[in-house]
Parts: C-alpha cells; structure tokens; sequence
C-alpha cells in the first residue's frame, strides 16, 4: 500500500511540475514549451538534475558560493536550466537571463503550488 502511495505521490509532484513550467512558461516571453508532455518531461529531467548533478556543482564551487554569499547558486540552477534545455526536444530558452529568471519564477510556482521536485519528502 505505501509503494503505490509513493508511486503516486511521484506523478502527482511530476503533474504539478509539469503545470508550474506551463505556467513559468506562460509568463515569461523568452521560455518556449511546445506541450504539456514535454512540460512534465522538463519537469522531471530537472528533478533529476537537482538530485544528482547540482550537489556536485555545489560542492566544487564552494569558494565562488562564500565569495557571492550564496548567490552563484542561483548561476548554478540557471545553467542546470540551460542544460535541460539542451537536452529536451521541444524546451528552448532565449538566454542565461531568461532561464536565471525562469529558475526564479519556477520556485515561486512550485512553492505556491506545494511541489517539491528533486528535494527529500520527509
């Protein structure tokens, strides 16, 4: 029973990722997402970004991390963007600018819509 709970609890998280980046989508001029089965796809991929890669970049830029107080990591997450980007068919970004702010408007979404992709659940 809880196997299928978590299950499920995975494709609703994916779901509502794949509404916030619609919606980040939706409001910013410079992102282009062709539908909503890439949309999840996006979503998905920067969960899985987010669980592997980004914890390694962050360790190897802890210099640059302290020197910026923190906010290379906001660098750190637009080019974690760019590189989805790259990688899926059907998600362009204009630009670093553009996927900086795309990361920023997607965390606000996903906080306001309760998702939590790529983080632990307990």
């Amino acid at each position: 029973m809880s196997k299928s709970n978590d299950a499920l609890n995975i494709i609703l998280q994916l779901i509502l990722g794949g509404i916030a980046v619609l919606i980040a989508q939706y409001i910013l001029p410079g992102v282009h997402v062709s539908d909503f089965i890439t949309a999840v796809v996006i979503a998905a991929l920067i969960a899985l970004l987010n669980i592997t890669i980004k914890p390694i970049l962050i360790i190897l830029t802890i210099p640059i991390t302290v020197l910026t107080l923190g906010l290379f990591l906001l660098v750190i997450n637009a080019l974690l963007i760019m590189l989805a980007a790259e990688i899926v068919p059907g998600f362009e970004i204009d630009g670093f600018w553009w996927a900086l702010i795309f990361s920023f408007v997607l965390s606000i979404i996903n906080s306001l819509l309760g998702v939590s992709l790529g983080g632990s659940t307990r």
